[in-house]
């Protein structure tokens, strides 16, 4: 990334703001504006997370705020209510009180003589779901929005439940914000009263996976907030980004599809990044898109932002499977719509063990797959964080454990684009079974690369809402649909759909094994074919390379450590999955806040026992300068039995070394069909 020092606007910068609620509470934030805006008003532009503005955010934010406020806009990196320096307590994502807080922080831009009136959100991840929610309430100051790395439905396509089944991201999330959740505010900033906050912060603290789990089908805690509800709720222009190693690059093709205002879709080869830090690369440059954005609709300049395609997204081509890549060979497509004129679902029968060309009559027959538990220890992580190497490895050993469907070596290349999706006539051996299909790119010497995959819990084969039992033996019509993609298959390649009854441990297996049995000729590999002849008409418009502003100075005064280690016990068949990530101990130059953050993520299970996975996430996190110094310690385990799940969770605070809190959790939350 290009490192911009000078820019068309000199730049004010204030390193804590206290932002009024409606009810009394302040909010804290950082904001960046040109000192010009002192005389002539500029559009404000926010975002709005909880990751604590002052040390884990701000060197990116350091990046990217002062590089928007040197073109012309005020922006303030606000903490929610509950983390930093925020008051309150940080309880559970997207409340009703976190959206009202938001409204607030807008108006109070709004309403400020720097400002013209007119405001933006941005936001990746969290701050964009924040984004697209917000929006969807009409706040009267909005005007535009920026967002990455979102989804649209909180249920299906989030983090919790995909498919109808549970992911363990679902509980590496939890652990995640567990630990932040119980962070205190610095004392430099809120004065004496730290302790109280923290002390409040900690009492009311509870892991936030019993939440999650008490909801294990698509209900109102769910629909709230979820924009897919009424995609006409949402009134201003939409930039919306992802990228294939992420786990939400879906969303972007369904607000391209259901919104009706000027939108624009971007979808690159990266993990869970912004697009001007993107890996893996190419990284682009993403904040003069964003500052065209939102010059376009905040100042009303005829500055072309939604000309072009509609959707642009890098075609990848193929690649050996690696954990990890720093370049994913490709180019640049453009479609002038979603859904686009130029893709075409091609329905590809599933003869036995092979896919068969479209058109072909295949004779009926019946194929079953059982796989062993351990079939998903190379999947890597539901949404990729480039950190540690967390992709997918060569698909050759989970291959072993599943019904796999194969093409002949292609004779000529062949790219999709969207998702794909496996139509199956499927009859399961207990009331409860998973489907885990997997698109595989297969090289001339047998590797095999994961493109893509999905997931289906037969109970959830018609409603999220309403799942049913599968009855024993009974055919069923299912769509298992798969994560969008952008893919290319050279000649020689050939496409293999895998198929398993267990995907653990990137989602948590049924309560017991189960056989599935498949009629082939009437099932099918439905795949989204772009013909590059057709579609590659009109050429487009480059990305400028990727810049940003100069990133906040940090000392480094102990290394981390990441690591990934899939190990199995031959004695007692015990697998383990142990996933490191350690930052080491990092000094905030500009605040004096040194920040030390570890999380060990821990998966096991034992044989073909489906009632033997165990997950367990254990945090710690310091937080020091000078004799100062607080540290939580939590974790939080998950285990079932074939009726339940077992959730303990444990939080220990000390200032210095005493400890000042400590509490238990034990649960038992009941399954429901899951």
């Amino acid at each position: 990334m290009r490192v911009v020092t000078s820019f068309p606007h000199e730049i004010h910068a204030a390193r804590t703001v206290r932002i009024p609620m409606p009810d009394g509470a302040e909010l804290s934030g950082r904001l960046w504006r040109p000192v010009s805006s002192d005389g002539e008003p500029v559009p404000a532009i926010c975002e709005a997370i909880p990751y604590r503005h002052r040390d884990l955010t701000s060197v990116r934010d350091s990046i990217h705020h002062p590089y928007l406020a040197g073109h012309g806009y005020a922006c303030l990196r606000l903490d929610l209510r509950g983390s930093g320096d925020s008051d309150g307590v940080l309880e559970d994502e997207y409340t009703e009180q976190e959206h009202r807080d938001i409204e607030a922080a807008l108006a109070w831009l709004a309403a400020q003589p720097w400002c013209t009136g007119r405001t933006g959100l941005m936001g990746i991840s969290w701050g964009g779901f924040a984004g697209l929610q917000v929006a969807a309430r009409r706040p009267q100051s909005l005007g535009a929005i920026v967002i990455a790395s979102f989804t649209d439905d909180r249920y299906a396509d989030d983090m919790h439940y995909m498919g109808g089944c549970l992911l363990s991201d679902n509980l590496a999330e939890a652990g995640t914000m567990f630990a932040y959740s119980t962070l205190p505010p610095d004392p430099v900033v809120v004065g004496d009263r730290w302790r109280e906050m923290w002390r409040e912060r900690l009492e009311r603290a509870e892991p936030w996976i019993l939440k999650w789990l008490a909801h294990q089908r698509r209900d109102d805690y769910w629909r709230r907030a979820s924009v897919c509800e009424d995609y006409a709720a949402v009134q201003v222009p939409v930039f919306a980004s992802s990228g294939w190693a992420d786990g939400y690059s879906n969303a972007v093709f369904r607000v391209l599809e259901h919104l009706d205002v000027p939108r624009k879709g971007l979808i690159g080869p990266w993990s869970h990044k912004y697009p001007h830090l993107g890996v893996p690369g190419p990284a682009i440059g993403y904040l003069q898109e964003v500052v065209r954005w939102f010059d376009r609709w905040l100042k009303g300049r005829e500055n072309g932002a939604e000309d072009g395609p509609v959707l642009r997204t890098w075609m990848q081509e193929s690649v050996p499977p690696s954990t990890a890549y720093e370049e994913r060979p490709g180019r640049w497509v453009g479609e002038p719509g979603w859904p686009s004129p130029h893709v075409r679902p091609m329905p590809h029968p599933l003869a036995r063990y092979r896919i068969a060309p479209v058109g072909e009559e295949v004779t009926p027959g019946e194929v079953r797959v059982q796989s062993p538990l351990s079939v998903g220890q190379f999947a890597g992580k539901w949404a990729s964080y480039n950190a540690p190497p967390d992709l997918p490895y060569d698909q050759r050993e989970e291959d072993g454990g599943s019904l796999v469907f194969e093409t002949e070596p292609l004779e000529e290349r062949c790219e999709i684009l969207g998702a794909p999706a496996v139509e199956l006539e499927v009859a399961a051996s207990r009331p409860v079974a998973t489907v885990a299909a997997r698109l595989s790119d297969v090289a001339p010497d047998g590797r095999a690369t994961r493109v893509t995959y999905g997931l289906l819990n037969l109970t959830h084969r018609n409603r999220d809402d309403a799942p049913q039992p599968v009855e024993p033996g009974t055919f069923q019509r299912v769509r298992v649909q798969l994560n969008g993609v952008a893919q290319a298959f050279p000649p020689g390649h050939r496409i293999r759909l895998s198929l398993s009854t267990s995907y653990w441990p990137l989602a948590w297996p049924p309560p017991e094994p189960a056989e599935l049995t498949i009629r082939t000729g009437v099932s099918c590999l439905v795949l989204p074919v772009r013909p590059a002849a057709e579609a590659d008409g009109v050429p487009l418009r480059p990305f400028d390379e990727p810049e940003g502003a100069e990133p906040l100075p940090t000392t480094q005064l102990a290394p981390g450590e990441n690591s990934w280690t899939v190990s199995r016990d031959l004695v007692d068949y015990r697998s383990v999955l142990e996933i490191v990530k350690d930052g080491g101990v990092l000094r905030h130059d500009d605040t004096g806040m040194t920040l030390g953050r570890r999380v060990v993520e821990r998966y096991c299970s034992v044989a073909d026992d489906f009632a033997s996975p165990r997950g367990d996430v254990e945090w710690s996190m310091t937080c020091s300068r000078g004799d100062w110094s607080a540290r939580t310690v939590t974790r939080t385990v998950l285990t079932c039995t074939a009726t339940t799940f077992e959730v303990h969770g444990h939080l220990d605070a000390y200032e210095g070394e005493h400890r000042t809190f400590s509490r238990d959790w034990a649960r038992t939350i009941p399954r429901d069909l899951l």
